[in-house]
């Protein structure tokens, strides 16, 4: 931890030259947005008899209130208690990911006590879900069989390419006048509307994975309106878009060759061999074979690294993937593996909705390279060390180098302004690299890290890891923080590795695959 952490002085150094703290075209950020009653009605589930809803009206333009307006979706979870801390609005990440279903999964995985003194906000973003208008840019998108991620010549890459550029001329199409205002600034004045639409004068915010930076920057264009802020795998502020995907592509490799050990370790149930290397290089051959004859028609060699990224968020998915790989590495029976793709990798509508929120948001908010040469350059030099996802990591995001929007700048989080900030952050998550959650504990000043030491999944808290949760409660009864000395304040041990499916101690946090499921994959 000491020797990483070493390497990142010179990043959070040159942060300020970098950024600005509120980017051209959003002039009035701080203004103080307009209040507005809610109607909350009941919208229970059986796993969330209490969750309530309502919708909230915004606009557009927050430069512009009086002009066109656009439909927030809200959920809440209603404090029961005497004693009311307030609303904790909560963010699952993405950009792209729906949040009101997570207002019920906190609140109801919390200690009684502690979610009786809140109400749990959620919401889905302007673009997401209920929200409305719900982009969706080009149905069917990610439709199998999609061409090979790796462009190993000119014609697969023109193949990709050709993809991508319609992706972005879809949006275009359809959305010329939404997408100059899907980014991360509004959404963050969308969240002050919802605090005064609530009667708040502050909040309390619970984010994971893109939803870090939301708070991040919600902290820094309104600071006073801060009560607490629980960061749990928190974006590395200073590589905000480009950069931080091909960071994570090293991690994702680095979860991806953690999965081939496991499945070593675990020989006796898959007899795919004792050597991770050799491992590696069955499930590499297997892509290949994908290559020349898709599964069913549906999972070629793209389809295959979609179904095992997810892999990379959460290890509760190993023993579903490893059955599946085993199956047809041994067999040659591709059933499994089909599942499996259907299970984690294929997108539904709600998937398009969220991919199509996802370029929007993460193309404005940042600058992309527009030639495509600095891609192409820049993810072979990765691919060398890190195969697994490089390549179809960047067509996920090829569109952002022929967006029709103007981008913005990022925002320079750093704060000086803010009550304690507890930062949770595992040392091998993939999705969002480790790395990250030391800048912007870095950039927080007061803020406060607990580290999982050796956990790889992303998004750690209310999953089964009952240090971790220790921490948050405390946090969330009385706002107190651990202290430490070093570059962490607290570290926590990561949970056991899950077993197989097939043994008797096979078991995953139901909290956890909850979770998980919440906050999706690509965050």
């Amino acid at each position: 931890m000491k020797k990483r952490a070493a390497a990142l002085c010179g990043a959070v150094a040159v942060l300020a030259g970098m950024v600005t703290a509120v980017p051209a075209g959003a002039s009035g950020a701080l203004a103080a947005a307009p209040a507005a009653k809610l109607a909350w009605k009941k919208c229970a589930t059986g796993d969330y008899p209490t969750l309530q809803c309502t919708t909230l009206k915004v606009p557009l333009n927050h430069d512009e209130p009086d002009g066109r307006k656009i439909t927030l979706a809200l959920s809440r979870v209603p404090h029961t208690a005497k004693k009311y801390q307030g609303p904790l609005v909560v963010n699952p990440g993405g950009p792209g990911g729906s949040g009101r279903t997570l207002a019920g999964f906190v609140a109801s995985s919390l200690p009684k006590k502690v979610a009786a003194q809140y109400d749990v906000i959620g919401f889905d973003p302007r673009g997401v879900g209920a929200s409305k208008p719900a982009l969706t840019c080009r149905p069917g998108h990610f439709s199998p069989v999609r061409p090979d991620s790796l462009p190993v010549d000119a014609r697969a890459e023109r193949a990709n390419l050709k993809r991508a550029e319609a992706f972005a001329a879809a949006c275009a199409k359809k959305y010329a006048d939404v997408l100059p205002f899907i980014d991360t600034i509004s959404s963050v004045r969308d969240m002050d509307a919802i605090r005064a639409a609530l009667g708040a004068k502050k909040i309390n915010y619970f984010g994971y994975s893109y939803g870090t930076y939301l708070g991040a920057v919600y902290a820094k264009l309104f600071p006073h309106r801060v009560r607490r802020a629980v960061l749990d795998s928190v974006v590395d502020p200073s590589g905000v878009w480009y950069d931080d995907n091909l960071q994570q592509d090293l991690a994702f490799n680095d979860r991806h060759r953690a999965l081939m050990a496991w499945i070593a370790k675990n020989h006796r149930t898959y007899r795919l061999g004792t050597d991770p290397e050799k491992i590696e290089a069955k499930w590499y051959a297997m892509r290949a074979a994908l290559a020349r004859k898709p599964a069913d028609g549906k999972v070629g060699p793209s389809e295959l690294e979609d179904t095992f990224l997810p892999g990379g968020y959460y290890d509760g998915y190993w023993p579903h993937l490893a059955e599946a790989f085993a199956a047809y590495a041994n067999k040659k029976n591709d059933d499994p593996l089909v599942e499996a793709y259907e299970n984690f990798g294929a997108v539904d509508a709600a998937g398009d909705n969220g991919y199509s929120v996802y370029t929007s948001v993460q193309c404005r908010d940042a600058r992309w390279p527009r030639d495509w040469a600095e891609w192409r350059d820049d993810n072979w030099t990765v691919y060398a060390k890190a195969p697994f996802m490089t390549w179809n990591n960047a067509w996920y995001n090829a569109p952002c180098a022929f967006w029709p929007t103007e981008a913005l700048n990022p925002v320079d989080v750093s704060n000086t302004a803010l009550p304690p900030v507890l930062i949770l952050q595992a040392t091998d998550d993939a999705a969002t690299p480790y790395e990250g959650g030391v800048v912007t504990h870095q950039l927080l000043r007061g803020s406060s890290l607990v580290v999982e030491q050796g956990g790889g999944n992303h998004g750690i808290s209310l999953s089964g890891n009952a240090c971790l949760d220790k921490h948050l409660v405390a946090y969330l009864t009385d706002g107190s923080v651990p202290r430490g000395t070093g570059e962490a304040d607290a570290v926590c041990a990561k949970l056991p590795d899950p077993k197989p499916l097939s043994t008797k101690a096979a078991s995953a946090s139901s909290r956890g695959s909850t979770l998980h499921g919440l906050l999706g994959f690509r965050r």
